[in-house]
């Protein structure tokens, strides 16, 4: 088992997308798709095609890099549907960037 990467001290956009890029790869692993290119343009859903199941996915891959400091299932919750369908990567760098530098603040 290879032990989890601490979470980057200074957080940002550059180091945030390519752990998710990662994440998604794992995931999108499943399907045979793990070399599609992951950029903060892309979307989950018309890009990537996850399904809900994959969004589980990704969120435990997430608690395991980031711990409890970025909570994925919070962040789509204070979405609607529209928002959710047109999520891209680049939001949720963002949401994470925050979450990771809100928590070192506080």
């Amino acid at each position: 088992m290879n032990p989890t990467p601490p979470a980057p001290a200074h957080p940002t956009a550059d180091t945030v997308l390519a752990d998710l890029a990662g994440m998604l790869r794992e995931v999108l692993a499943e399907y045979g798709d793990d070399d599609v290119v992951i950029g903060m343009s892309t979307t989950f859903n018309r890009d990537l095609e996850l399904e809900s199941i994959d969004l589980v996915t990704l969120a435990g891959l997430m608690e395991e890099r980031y711990g409890g400091r970025v909570n994925l299932a919070e962040f789509l919750a204070g979405m609607d549907f529209d928002e959710i369908i047109e999520l891209t990567v680049g939001r949720l760098v963002e949401y994470v960037v925050w979450s990771l530098k809100s928590t070192q603040a506080g």
